[in-house]
């Protein structure tokens, strides 16, 4: 056969073979042409001999024919040494390309059982910018999830800190070149090593499962990286502190200072001052101080010292253990000469209080009485010993109520401590006291910055009477204005503002700075003529500035740019005054026209929802139908053979689009829900068979993923009417979204029994349990909650379920909980009273 190599008994390649066809040509040419020289020389012999006379023995055309016998021959022998030859070479180079493949694929071999080991995963991005491969996993305590997507989303799995770390090596690694070696943690506790490695063609990142003394070794560490860093805060921030801190070995020498130790000991580093041994404190008190601390860990004493030429005084604390010591002095020097200051102001205070009209009394921390001054003694003519005696502010505030002083309350022990709330807040309070005998006190409580309270009591009894009835007047004309729902506006004989109510300035949105003064009505009028087309504030001008003898009221309508509607009326006062009211009429001139809108929003709605229900249903599910029919057409054996790959797409396509079916289906439902077109067939329902339909439709799912079923419809009637198709889908949707959230290995029960006069069917899985934020939108639409479920659907099953059973009449309720599960239960009635043709 053409192309077939004799000698190794396989196929040649086009080049090999004419290559190899070359060469034999050539070699057997020059063998013919030897063979031919020497038939030659032959022949011309025996020519010779024969015309010499010699009598031949054999003829010319014998030996011609010999020489060529022997020429091929010859060139065959030749070729078949040499083809020979080259057959051993070729054998031996293909046995050493064999034994090489042999090597590399057990090293490929070897390389794919370390990278798919279970205790480590790893990453490999190649030069380009190509997605990166992942190989092997990571034991499931770990918390790294398998998926891919999920996996390189290093902040979903692992903690903050660590993802950031993990995240700028990386970066690092990719872009630099910078390998790495990191310990992190995962949310779920687990510390995992990872190593990142950069090769002339891929970036390389593995994470370790670390063994137990691993762990414990990178728990360890990162402890240590925590503690140093802690410490070095803490450092930080004595450095920076005003005050001398020290750290003393167990001999009691200088270890470390800070700043300002350095400079309490006129040193100019604090590395200098540790090496000297400078110290701040007195030699006698650091030796009482040691033998205290035979006693006492921790000491807090005055030590007078000396420093920058000044005597100071340090409030020392000293915590001293075997290891060594720490201590900190704090310069209270100005303190204490704050504090005999403060003596002398408070003993000059309380002269000048106790020469005062108005009663004072200071309580202090401890609500104890400290002071009072003679004013306060007269007013409550109270026994002079008992105020000597410092009594608590509740004792004092007893002692008027029981002596018949204060007027009594209500509620006693509720307004006491209100008013002894005083000593726990910042800003004064003010109180108003109505005693017995008719006087009127303002109480006034100022909080002190020690603690305690100071109380004035001004007698205001001959204020309020006074202003009392002119406030009752006012207020009353004030409350009415005030609370008017008519806007009110009266303008002077000089055509200046005199009152307005808060309706006026609202509905022509006057600023405050033309209300607050005697603004002109002309200038209203500028402010108010852009607020209305056709403005009527030229006839308010006229009405209250004009010389009209007859001043006749008048009433009228405009329409402001926003579209409210205001009536007015013009009065005239007796006293020259002009009062104006406006009354926004806007809701009874715009209810027509709102309830027109409204009705035609109402059908452009409707429209639009019965346009969407007919384009869903012949725009979607006729492509759908069609797809999902080719596909499985696709997937059969008579339509062609199909590799795996193209067989794996063809399942994708399937399952994606009866997927989405589904959806356009669930949609399709919920629009003839809303549009009140759907109508239950209502017939008598067989309820153990058609539950145990519901449960065959899941079954295949529920292996999937180990789940068990327990079905249990012992307590139920034989039948009941509904509609079966219906309630069939509603138990569907309901076991698909147990098994969503249900675990691997985990359990779903489907029961039913009759309650009352309705079937409750109940549906309970033992997953996560559902958040109380997310119970509260369950029943809303396109609102999936993938809260430890395994797929995120449209978030309409529980819409649909809820749908059909108030169709049916019933309700839904759900029961769930941490270490629970969810227990999702549907109420039908048995007999239903009246079906709805439509959801509202």
């Amino acid at each position: 056969m053409p192309g077939l190599d004799p000698f190794s008994g396989g196929a040649a390649g086009p080049q090999t073979l004419g290559s190899t066809r070359k060469r034999i040509m050539g070699r057997g040419l020059r063998a013919s042409v030897s063979a031919l020289a020497g038939l030659s020389v032959t022949a011309q012999t025996a020519l010779a001999q024969q015309g010499a006379g010699a009598s031949p023995s054999i003829g010319a055309m014998e030996v011609i024919h010999f020489s060529i016998l022997v020429g091929v021959t010859g060139a065959a022998l030749l070729s078949a040494i040499w083809l020979i030859r080259e057959r051993a070479r070729t054998a031996a180079e293909n046995d050493k390309l064999r034994d090489r493949v042999a090597e590399l694929s057990g090293a490929l071999s070897r390389s794919e059982a370390l990278l798919n080991l279970k205790d480590q995963r790893t990453i490999v991005w190649p030069g380009g910018r190509e997605k990166p491969s992942i190989f092997g996993e990571l034991p499931a305590d770990s918390g790294a999830p398998l998926e891919r997507s999920a996996f390189l989303a290093f902040g979903r799995w692992l903690m903050p800190k660590s993802a950031s770390r993990l995240d700028r090596a990386t970066a690092n690694l990719r872009d630099n070149g910078t390998n790495f070696d990191l310990v992190l943690e995962t949310r779920d506790g687990v510390l995992l090593e990872v190593q990142g490695r950069k090769s002339a063609l891929h970036s390389v990142v593995r994470f370790l499962a670390l063994s137990a003394v691993q762990a414990e070794h990178a728990r360890l560490k990162l402890d240590h990286e925590r503690l140093r860093i802690e410490s070095d805060s803490i450092r930080g921030l004595i450095d920076s502190l005003n005050m001398p801190f020290w750290l003393r070995d167990e001999a009691g020498r200088l270890k470390w200072v800070n700043k300002a130790y350095a400079r309490a000991v006129d040193a100019n580093e604090a590395v200098v001052a540790v090496r000297d041994g400078r110290e701040l404190l007195p030699t006698d008190a650091r030796s009482a101080m040691a033998r205290r601390h035979l006693d006492e860990p921790v000491l807090s004493e005055a030590v007078s010292t000396v420093v920058d030429g000044d005597r100071r005084v340090f409030q020392v604390t000293d915590y001293a253990r075997r290891e060594g010591s720490a201590g900190i002095a704090v310069d209270t020097s100005e303190l204490e000469a704050f504090q005999r200051e403060y003596e002398s102001t408070l003993r000059s205070h309380s002269d000048t209080l106790d020469k005062l009209t108005t009663p004072v009394a200071i309580f202090d921390a401890n609500q104890k009485l400290k002071f009072f001054n003679q004013a306060f003694r007269e007013l409550w003519d109270l026994d002079p010993i008992f105020l000597d005696s410092g009594p608590e502010n509740a004792l004092f505030l007893d002692r008027l109520r029981s002596e018949g002083k204060l007027a009594e309350q209500p509620e006693w022990r509720r307004w006491k401590e209100q008013l002894l709330s005083a000593y726990r807040v910042v800003e004064p309070q003010e109180h108003w006291w109505h005693l017995p005998d008719g006087r009127t006190l303002r109480v006034i409580a100022s909080p002190q910055p020690k603690g305690g309270v100071t109380w004035v009591f001004e007698n205001l009894t001959e204020k309020i009477d006074l202003e009392s009835r002119y406030n009752a007047v006012v207020q009353v004309q004030g409350e009415t204005l005030d609370n008017l729902a008519e806007g009110v506006v009266v303008f002077g004989p000089d055509g200046r503002l005199r009152l307005s109510n808060p309706a006026f300035q609202k509905l022509w949105r006057v600023p405050d700075d033309l209300i607050r003064r005697e603004t002109h009505i002309t200038e209203l009028k500028t402010a108010c003529d852009p607020m209305a087309p056709e403005s009527p504030w030229g006839e308010f001008v006229g009405a209250a500035t004009g010389f009209d003898d007859e001043r006749r009221d008048r009433e009228g309508q405009t329409e402001l740019t926003d579209g409210t509607v205001l009536g007015y009326a013009i009065i005239h006062l007796p006293n020259g005054q002009v009062m104006i009211t406006f009354v926004d009429v806007t809701d009874s001139t715009n209810v027509e026209r709102a309830l027109k809108e409204k009705n035609e929003a109402l059908e452009k709605a409707d429209k639009l929802k019965n346009d969407f229900v007919q384009h869903v249903s012949y725009e979607l599910r006729s492509p759908l139908t069609n797809i999902i029919g080719f596909t499985e057409l696709l997937a059969l054996e008579t339509t062609g053979p199909l590799n795996r790959r193209q067989r794996e797409y063809v399942d994708h396509i399937g399952s994606s689009s009866s997927l989405l079916l589904t959806v356009v289906n669930d949609i399709l439902d919920l629009a003839t829900v809303d549009a009140g077109i759907m109508e239950l067939d209502i017939s008598e329902v067989n309820i153990p068979p058609m539950v145990e339909g519901a449960a065959e439709l899941v079954t295949e799912r529920l292996r999937e993923h180990n789940i068990t079923l327990d079905v249990a419809v012992e307590d139920v009637p034989e039948c009941f009417l509904a509609d079966e198709n219906r309630i069939r889908q509603i138990l569907y949707n309901l076991l698909s979204n147990a098994a969503n959230y249900a675990p691997e290995n985990g359990r779903i029960s489907l029961s039913a029994r009759q309650t009352g006069d309705c079937v409750e069917f109940r549906v309970h899985d033992n997953g996560p349990g559902i958040a109380p934020d997310v119970l509260q939108t369950i029943f809303k639409r396109f609102e999936p909650h993938n809260s430890g479920g395994r797929r995120r659907g449209a978030g309409l099953g529980l819409s649909i379920v809820k749908s059909f059973v108030e169709l049916h009449g019933g309700k839904v309720e759900i029961e769930t909980g941490e270490g629970r599960g969810t227990a999702v239960k549907c109420f039908l009635p048995l007999t239903p009273a009246s079906i709805r043709a439509a959801a509202e």
